[in-house]
């Protein structure tokens, strides 16, 4: 600069405020001034042989642990920093291949408890369960509220999806969700249901969260993208909400992975998949019960009331998302809506209407069976009264309570 405008080092140090060593050094070089501290090292360093040593022996053995060994009393910070930077190279490399799904293979499936009460009536709120099921080759999601994650109703929110989808993926993957296959084997029900489809349930290896990516992910773009701003009145809003907003927005959105958007894929991966049956699969919740004095059946943590006719009598229980059935043989006895909350009885007027006449019938058959009890008929119809045994007593002159003079009877 000062070859370029006449100007010495000293007034450069003088323009710049700085020193003239400053502006000496600046001159000397072409790049631009800059301070580099001194690498004075780690505490760390003095104890990183040993670190290598446990790592080599135990790879996963955690940094509180090798503090402990190592016997280190400075900052835990930069020895945590240290030995995430070591543990790659004694845990070793598990690459994993990327997966390419062709049309019509598979979809996965998941719950998700969205963090938001939803009104469920008698003044209850509960936070609900809703299946989500994403096919792998066009990324179409679907997905339901369910009352709860017991079988039944999961694989009712399955049947609800697939019903829309109008075709099932030649496999549904599961993670091991107790329901379906926590032991690491489907569960009679699902096993059931996917029989009835012609279709394969695979569950995913234990602790492996990655093998369903694809749906995992998609819960967390519902919690970010869906939730946040809406309010719902119940289980029915919430679902006409979600399902419009999946069909609009979810499935439309281009996805980078695929390049193209989930509804331009939607034809190819649907026209490979499965038919659906002409029948619905065994869905819902079921039991059969002998049906007690007090006339409920519990269906979860709610009680339903049964026609009292079918006391003492087996009865069959079955409870679909919206609707509570009691069958006794070829008769509907109970019809209810689903109450999806908790600690209800839910009663039928006509059940109480009717307990009352079936107990007023039985009280008059008691007491004429008791009047029948003290009465007898002549052969020619009149009532006959019974005497009791005292009268005839009194008749024959014998007196049981007398009590005979005893002395000099011996006995032998």
């Amino acid at each position: 600069m000062y070859k370029s405008e006449g100007l010495s080092q000293s007034a450069i140090a003088r323009e710049l405020g700085i020193a003239r060593n400053t502006v000496a050094s600046a001159l000397k070089t072409d790049m631009p001034p800059r301070y580099v501290r001194p690498l004075k090292g780690s505490l760390v360093d003095a104890v990183e042989p040993q670190i290598r040593l446990l790592l080599k022996e135990h790879p996963k053995m955690p940094a509180t642990v090798i503090a402990e060994r190592v016997g280190w009393q400075h900052s835990m910070t930069i020895l945590k920093e240290r030995v995430r930077e070591l543990r790659p190279l004694f845990v070793g490399v598990d690459p994993t291949d990327r997966v390419v799904y062709e049309p019509g293979q598979v979809a996965q499936c998941d719950l998700w408890f969205p963090p938001q009460l939803i009104p469920v009536g008698g003044g209850q709120a509960q936070i609900l369960p809703v299946l989500a099921m994403t096919c792998g080759y066009s990324r179409i999601t679907g997905g339901a509220m369910i009352p709860s994650r017991q079988g039944g109703d999961i694989l009712a929110g399955m049947w609800a999806i697939l019903g829309a989808w109008g075709a099932s993926p030649r496999s549904l993957v599961w993670d091991r969700e107790a329901a379906i296959g926590g032991t690491g084997k489907l569960t009679v029900p699902a096993a059931t249901f996917a029989g009835t489809l012609g279709v394969r349930i695979k569950l995913a290896p234990p602790r492996d969260p990655e093998f369903k990516g694809l749906v995992e992910r998609r819960n967390g773009f519902f919690e970010t993208s869906f939730l946040p701003g809406r309010t719902f009145t119940g289980p029915g809003d919430f679902n006409d909400q979600f399902t419009d907003w999946i069909d609009q927005k979810a499935n439309r959105r281009h996805l980078r992975a695929i390049g193209a958007t989930p509804r331009e894929r939607w034809d190819d991966d649907k026209s490979a998949m499965v038919a659906l049956p002409p029948f619905s699969p065994p869905v819902g919740l079921t039991n059969r019960i002998r049906l007690g004095r007090d006339y409920y059946v519990r269906i979860g943590s709610n009680d339903y009331s049964v026609d009292p006719s079918a006391v003492g009598r087996f009865v069959e229980v079955v409870a679909t998302p919206d609707v509570v059935a009691v069958a006794c043989e070829d008769r509907i006895v109970a019809t209810h809506a689903r109450y999806w909350g908790s600690g209800a009885t839910i009663t039928d007027p006509d059940h109480v209407a009717t307990a009352k006449e079936l107990r007023g019938s039985f009280n008059a058959a008691r007491a004429a069976a008791a009047a029948r009890k003290t009465s007898r008929a002549h052969g020619d119809g009149h009532v006959v009264a019974l005497r009791a045994l005292p009268d005839y007593d009194d008749l024959f002159g014998v007196d049981f309570h007398h009590t005979p003079d005893l002395q000099g009877v011996h006995t032998s």
